[in-house]
């Protein structure tokens, strides 16, 4: 019997109905995952994505469904293309995850971001998710090896994840490299650990005051028994 979850259009057919004499299975949760990058976030939540098909011989495979879009845009407009994407699709997507950076967007995109997905979440039956980084998506990386609280540039974000890629074995960083996840992967505890701590530092500012912040490990919690 196949575990795929049902499609909304086939949920209210005579034949879906489950049999009283059937244990009733319960149905695996769809995540959609929309990234701002084009590269670096849609490879590494590809990699996450497929770790977690291949867990156990495929255990999860079917139960746990991942959909990742990488769509390069502004802040605001990746939620409503995120909206629209759940509301097309005929699948129930139960998680939505917004991932995005601060760069050089406007300070109210960047907060408004969060707020409308903590609205959308408190008004429906999706959760939307807004996995914001402060400076940028490789804060989460270096945190794999280090806490991080400082104020630094992008730049030095890439070069301090280098050397600490080098020093272990794990070669140079940089943006198109599709193995970051598995190389980091030994280290997940650590990075989740580190922005906990991160996060409890800047409990109660914006996200744009967070100097540097990072949520991405929400998607973690979520989702790591199944890694």
């Amino acid at each position: 019997m196949s575990l795929k979850p049902p499609k909304k259009s086939d949920k209210n057919k005579e034949w879906m109905k489950p049999r009283q004499d059937k244990r009733i299975l319960v149905q695996p949760e769809y995540h959609l995952i929309v990234t701002e990058g084009k590269r670096t976030e849609p490879l590494y939540f590809m990699a996450l994505k497929n770790a977690i098909d291949r867990k156990d011989g495929g255990r999860y495979k079917g139960k746990i469904d991942i959909q990742i879009s990488g769509e390069a845009s502004n802040t605001l407009d990746l939620l409503e293309r995120a909206q629209k994407y759940v509301s097309s699709s005929l699948n129930d997507i139960k998680h939505v995850w917004i991932v995005y950076d601060k760069d050089d967007f406007p300070k109210d995109n960047f907060d408004n971001t969060k707020k409308r997905c903590e609205a959308l979440s408190s008004s429906g039956k999706t959760t939307y998710n807004a996995l914001w980084s402060n400076e940028c998506f490789e804060l989460w990386l270096l945190l794999h090896f280090q806490y991080m609280d400082s104020n630094i540039s992008r730049d030095k974000y890439f070069d301090k994840l280098s050397k600490h890629m080098i020093n272990s074995g794990l070669g140079e960083y940089n943006k198109t490299r599709t193995d970051i996840f598995e190389c980091l992967r030994p280290r997940l505890s650590t990075a989740i650990d580190n922005a906990r701590m991160l996060e409890r530092k800047n409990l109660g500012l914006e996200p744009s005051a967070c100097t540097p912040g990072t949520m991405v490990h929400k998607i973690m919690e979520k989702l790591e028994k199944y890694i």
